[in-house]
């Protein structure tokens, strides 16, 4: 399946693929997969724009990692100002 985003840009192959890969899952009982067919079918429209821009989330993941980081680490913080005033001296 992730040959069909890498090698693609047409969006109604992309969701053929994705389709078989659904009905394969399906066929199985895998009821594991229930969520990730969830997640696919509520969020389609915005993993098939992939197909358009070749882009990905993963800056945006990494940057909520770095503030999921500074936050643990910084516990203390007093306030939601104080807090941003700190994340955007680190980050901006």
């Amino acid at each position: 399946m992730s040959h069909t985003f890498e090698n693609t840009t047409d969006k109604l192959y992309g969701l053929g693929r994705l389709a078989a890969w659904h009905e394969k899952v399906r066929q199985a009982g895998f009821k594991a997969f229930n969520m990730v067919v969830c997640s696919i079918q509520n969020n389609g429209e915005t993993i098939f724009n992939h197909f358009d821009n070749r882009s990905t989330n993963a800056p945006a993941e990494s940057f909520n990692a770095k503030i999921k980081a500074f936050r643990s680490q910084f516990r203390g913080v007093p306030n939601v100002d104080s807090f941003l005033y700190r994340l955007t001296l680190l980050y901006a």
